[in-house]
């Protein structure tokens, strides 16, 4: 094994899900010492066990951030991890230069300030890189996945859906719709996915057909959309049928475990370029 000062360093800014931990691992696994930065209340604790260090930090604590990366000689990190939207509202503690980075933006959507915050970091000497640059293989395979396929009639609706989700992208308001019968039932806010899929998926009464696809200018530094058995298990828990995600574009977690949810539950799972 290389001695630690010999081995690359990469930083990880951690929010929620198995992403970061599975992130994690891969870096070390591949020669890489990982110093992270977790967000109170979002990020998992498990995650000490598998970086070099680990910061804890509340949302807007930039100087800390940058502190902590500076100190362990990180020029490079990678973002990735939810962060609950409704969180901004109540667990936030913006020190002077995210109030400064805030005031300078016209408004404040999700790629608008993912990449500010990019740009910041970028200034202070730490480049983001793409989510995925060291894990290529978490990236939907084009195809169906499982046994059941889509319905004529699911069909129509996934090509529905996707335009909508298209558009949804476009407006930089989320990556994910439900519909059913030719209906929007849902659409992606700020509850994000999984309560898309529930509110959707209940309105459906078992015909709902979801739709995760990537923004048109779908910036892959961060906020990729990602799917997982959690997806399934909401999906059967809401009676919805159909989940279509973009090939190549979209993170895939333990996929073995979610195509074999589906194929119990009789869901249908495929990964297009287009519909």
């Amino acid at each position: 094994m290389p001695a630690a000062d010999s081995m690359k360093r990469i930083g990880l800014i951690a929010g929620s899900g198995q992403f970061p931990l599975i992130f994690s691992k891969a870096a070390s696994a591949k020669g890489y010492q990982v110093y992270a930065v977790g967000y109170v209340n979002e990020a998992d604790p498990a995650l000490v066990e598998t970086v070099a260090a680990l910061e804890w930090l509340h949302l807007g604590q930039l100087k800390r951030l940058v502190r902590f990366f500076r100190q362990n000689g990180v020029c490079e990190a990678v973002m990735m991890g939810a962060v609950r939207k409704t969180r901004m509202f109540t667990d936030i503690r913006p020190d002077t230069q995210a109030i400064a980075l805030a005031a300078r933006m016209r408004h404040t959507h999700d790629d608008n300030l993912l990449r500010a915050f990019a740009a910041f970091l970028e200034k202070e000497g730490v480049r983001i890189q793409p989510s995925t640059f060291l894990l290529p293989e978490l990236l939907a395979p084009e195809g169906c996945w499982t046994r059941r396929r889509p319905t004529r009639s699911e069909e129509k609706d996934i090509a529905l859906g996707w335009r909508l989700a298209k558009e949804v992208g476009r407006l930089d308001i989320g990556q994910c719709v439900v519909v059913g019968g030719g209906s929007v039932l849902a659409v992606e806010a700020i509850d994000g996915t999984d309560a898309t899929i529930l509110r959707g998926g209940q309105l459906g009464k078992g015909t709902a057909v979801v739709v995760k696809v990537c923004k048109p200018n779908q910036d892959f530094r961060f906020d990729v959309p990602a799917i997982g058995a959690e997806t399934v298990r909401n999906m059967q828990a809401a009676g919805a049928r159909v989940l279509v995600v973009e090939a190549g574009k979209a993170v895939v977690f333990d996929r073995g475990e979610m195509v074999a949810l589906a194929d119990r539950h009789g869901i249908s799972i495929a990964a297009r370029s287009g519909a």
